[in-house]
């Protein structure tokens, strides 16, 4: 596949980084690392959706966000002189394929090619961007506007490219953890998308009818 966070980097040395990872499978409901271990190795989503959960102070875990093909995590495993941990535990959804680069074979990479540098740049170039725009939306953004953009976010992760309506198999909660409001709010915001004609509501799942509203009323 063409991944986009490899963009940096010239073909030779795109194909380097990929001929070091590791592809690994993981069934529906394996979890990938458990907040809190060691971390010592970047993960590239080759396949599949992946859930990240954090434990609460209340001593619960709720779901933060969902990475889909394409996307990675693990990436301060590669900074040298840490000693980082996992923040969060990733749980695949569905049979899911990583390529898994460690943290030892970066640093050989990097020793022969410095050229790798600019992906450990990339990476976190832009992971400090999603943080930012999500430290905003937190700060700025009314509950209606988190709803709107993250069901377009979800709606283009679970599409199928058949044009059809796009299911996206969550919960309401587990929606209301993604945008960091309550299951009783949240749901007065979905019924009044589905008074506008732009989602449908069945148990464990939404079915986004009109993306393009929501992209133009999430901005």
């Amino acid at each position: 596949m063409d991944w986009p966070l490899l963009a940096s980097l010239d073909a030779d040395e795109r194909q380097r980084v990929l001929d070091r990872a590791r592809r690994r499978g993981w069934a529906r409901g394996d979890v990938l690392c458990n907040e809190g271990d060691p971390s010592d190795s970047l993960h590239l989503i080759a396949s599949g959706r992946l859930a990240v959960r954090v434990s609460t102070s209340e001593g619960e875990h709720a779901t933060i966000n969902l990475l889909g093909r394409g996307d990675y995590f693990g990436e301060l495993s590669l900074l040298e002189g840490q000693a980082p941990v996992r923040s969060a535990t990733i749980v695949a959804l569905e049979p899911a394929e990583t390529l898994t680069l460690s943290a030892a074979e970066f640093r050989d990479l990097r020793s022969r090619h410095p050229a790798a540098n600019q992906l450990l740049l990339a990476l976190l170039a832009r992971r400090v961007e999603e943080l930012s725009a999500r430290l905003l939306e937190a700060t700025y953004d009314g509950l209606d506007r988190r709803v709107h953009r993250r069901l377009a976010e979800l709606a283009e992760l679970y599409d199928d490219g058949r044009g059809d309506p796009v299911v996206v198999p969550l919960t309401q909660e587990h929606l209301a953890e993604l945008v960091g409001g309550t299951r009783p709010s949240v749901n007065q915001v979905l019924q009044r998308l589905v008074a506008e004609g732009v989602v449908e509501l069945g148990r464990g799942r939404v079915v986004v009818l009109d993306r393009d509203w929501l992209e133009d009323n999430s901005g």
